[in-house]
């Protein structure tokens, strides 16, 4: 093939054995130096990669196991190849797989050598047929591998898996482990703050919890309890990186990551102010009354919402898909929604002022739709009278002041609760031919923009506010994830947005495999929470129906 036209790489379709063992399958050959790379797969049986069948038992060692491999892939491959492997989370990928017979599959892109438009062969031969056997020599078989690494990759993840699924039964929201590193080297590097500039975590004795987990055994921590946490303190004492740490702790993480053991459940969801966003038949009427204009805020949309709407529209969405703990800081939120002071009361009559307060609205949120928040507030003592717990940050160390914050709240500040309900949220019914993924050819249409965005069809949906987005292989996964929903019925026209999530969680559930099926690519699992948040933010969509909670 050396020197033969680019376009007959496609003739390499199809799968080879390798000379070491396992298959080799050309999945897919680009046609031309400068189209998208081929798309290579590796498959090795059980028997072949060896591993014990302790490590592949259940879904969780074997994502974590598959995590560990990409990794070693990584490392082990250099150009034509690319593993896309990840960062500081552990996620589900399509880059490897790992079967309960242990079997291994690795995904792969790779930009066949070619000079100009005509074949490399001897680059070729040497990529495919030597760098990449002797990678996968090194990287996919136990024998190959440090055993106590693998275990020791593998039981992190497993234990962070069980303490995230343990808080519910506590009645907990989220748990921080004695000694974690929550800081992070920058704003652009997830690594842990390094040189022993990191204070480690430290548990106030009132929140101190321990809980048995399967490998570390009985771990010591801050429990933070279901209602409404506060969490204050001055400015750089590190409010904001703990409650980055809650947000992240959605996710695993790897060994040495600092935050193994900082997890929040899995149902918890960021929230934050974003002007400009198109907001869709969303039922913001528990925070906005009324509108000057005469609209119904039951039933409430706009292409350029302000920063208290379409932070009221992103809470009861997020309550809608299902999350039951919310997570929100004051640096990024709407001042007018999340607070309304005595003089400000004064000044400007109720029923002049369309919106109600967050600080109204937060514990009913909790005692009538279960939902828990943790907030960051440094600059409202209002905020006092309605939270459960007081946790103030001093020097990166937390203490529970929640006593001296009742105390406080004896002393009346004059202001006067303008809510005592959160009412239920009415759900949505989307119609699915907004719900568009082809581009305009035809085709499907799926693009990342990093973390911050996601070109789906011929819609741009802005990401940045969902920032519990930490890869850009979720964005892709997001626009799988909405194209399957579509494709298997999930979004039908008349079932809610609620109960079309249900049935995608079914898929996700499957891992990576479920989004095989819409496209061969690099992507990992997204959450049904951040597969909301792009829905809502794609500017074609409409709702076609509204039903109230139970009907």
């Amino acid at each position: 093939m050396d020197g033969a036209s680019y376009g007959r790489y496609k003739s390499l379709a199809g799968e080879w054995r390798l000379d070491g063992g396992g298959v080799l399958e050309v999945v897919r050959a680009q046609s031309d130096p400068f189209a998208p790379p081929s798309r290579i797969a590796v498959h090795l049986g059980g028997e072949e990669a060896g591993f014990p069948a302790a490590l592949t038992e259940t879904p969780v060692r074997r994502r974590a196991l598959a995590s560990y491999l990409a990794r070693r892939a990584r490392a082990e491959l250099r150009a034509p190849f690319r593993v896309d492997a990840g960062g500081q989370q552990v996620l589900d990928r399509a880059s490897c797989q790992v079967g309960a017979d242990g079997s291994v599959t690795l995904r792969l892109g790779a930009e066949l050598p070619g000079r100009g438009r005509r074949i490399d062969g001897r680059a070729a031969e040497r990529a495919l047929c030597r760098a990449l056997p002797d990678a996968v020599d090194r990287a996919l078989y136990h024998d190959a591998l440090d055993a106590k690494d693998v275990q020791r990759f593998v039981d992190t993840v497993e234990d962070t898996d069980a303490l995230r699924r343990a808080l519910p039964g506590l009645g907990l929201v989220a748990f921080v482990a004695e000694g974690a590193i929550l800081p992070r080297a920058s704003g652009v590097d997830d690594r842990p703050l390094g040189g022993g500039r990191a204070v480690p975590f430290t548990a106030p004795p009132e929140l101190r919890t321990e809980i048995e987990l399967p490998h570390a055994g009985r771990v010591s921590g801050m429990g933070i309890p279901e209602g409404v946490t506060l969490i204050v303190g001055g400015g750089f004492h590190g409010k904001s990186t703990l409650l980055r740490a809650l947000e992240a702790g959605v996710w695993d993480h790897v060994p040495g990551d600092g935050r193994e053991l900082a997890a929040a459940r899995a149902d918890t969801v960021k929230i934050r102010a974003e002007d400009g966003r198109r907001v869709q038949r969303s039922d913001v009427h528990a925070f906005v009354d009324h509108l000057p204009s005469g609209g119904d805020t039951a039933d409430f949309s706009t292409e350029n919402a302000s920063g208290s709407t379409s932070q009221a529209a992103s809470l009861v969405e997020a309550v809608e898909a299902g999350a039951r703990v919310l997570l929100i800081d004051e640096d990024t939120a709407a001042t007018n929604l999340m607070i309304r002071d005595a003089r400000m009361q004064a000044l400007v009559a109720k029923d002049r002022e369309p919106l109600t307060p967050f600080v109204d609205l937060v514990r009913s949120l909790h005692r009538d739709r279960g939902v828990s928040t943790v907030l960051v507030m440094g600059g409202s003592g209002d905020y006092i009278d309605v939270a459960d717990r007081v946790v103030m940050m001093d020097a990166y160390h937390p203490e529970d002041v929640t006593a001296r914050a009742r105390a406080l709240a004896e002393t009346p500040t004059g202001r006067t609760a303008e809510a005592d309900a959160f009412p239920p949220v009415r759900h949505r019914v989307v119609d699915p031919a907004s719900v568009d993924s082809a581009g305009r050819k035809g085709r499907s249409r799926i693009r990342p923009h990093g973390t911050d965005g996601l070109t789906f069809g011929e819609q741009d949906i802005d990401l940045r506010s969902v920032e519990q987005i930490t890869d850009p292989g979720q964005a892709v996964g997001i626009g799988l994830a909405l194209e399957l929903a579509v494709r298997r019925g999930h979004l039908d026209g008349r079932r809610t947005l609620a109960a079309a999530l249900d049935l995608l969680d079914r898929d996700l559930a499957a891992g990576a495999a479920g989004l095989l099926r819409v496209r061969d690519e690099d992507f990992a699992v997204p959450r049904r929470h951040e597969v909301a948040a792009a829905l809502n933010r794609l500017r074609s969509l409409r709702v076609s129906g509204l039903r109230d909670a139970g009907a």
